[in-house]
């Protein structure tokens, strides 16, 4: 709402959000369903057997919450939330790559497994490709690729 308020008063054409459709829609669900299943694990896991890896779980727990954050504002509109989806995909593909490459190097820390444990191999890799189609998909449809904003004459 703050956005188009900000257009009106600034005389600017409103821009249409187009990273929710086609397939970013379908990218929005891939994300839905594993801040869904995250959440769901991450859960289960702190709630259950802790102290059996606690630093798994955290970060189990703290993977549900970017998954959750990057749905989000994939599905919304505006430069401001565009600007969040940028920040959480690449905070999920840095915490894929820093998880995947420590659950290899120190195992011990690792003794059950995460969302992005081994680079989410219990996923499919689902979890390495996902943020770099997410990156992808973004860039192809930032703010700046869909022309230059009008301004309505006064």
């Amino acid at each position: 709402m703050k956005d188009k308020q900000a257009q009106a008063a600034t005389g600017e054409a409103p821009v249409r959000n187009t990273r929710n459709t086609g397939p970013g829609r379908l990218l929005i669900a891939v994300y839905g369903v594993f801040a869904i299943s995250a959440t769901a694990r991450a859960g289960y896991q702190i709630l259950t057997k802790f102290s059996e890896a606690p630093l798994a779980y955290l970060l189990s727990a703290f993977a549900a919450l970017v998954y959750v954050v990057a749905t989000v504002s994939l599905a919304k509109a505006g430069s401001t939330w565009f600007k969040v989806s940028v920040a959480a995909v690449l905070v999920e593909l840095l915490g894929v790559l820093v998880v995947g490459t420590l659950s290899i190097l120190d195992s011990v820390q690792f003794p059950h497994e995460t969302v992005w444990s081994l680079f989410g191999r219990g996923y499919g890799f689902i979890p390495l490709l996902l943020p770099i189609l997410g990156l992808v998909w973004l860039y192809r449809r930032r703010p700046s690729a869909a022309g230059p904003r009008v301004q309505a004459s006064r």
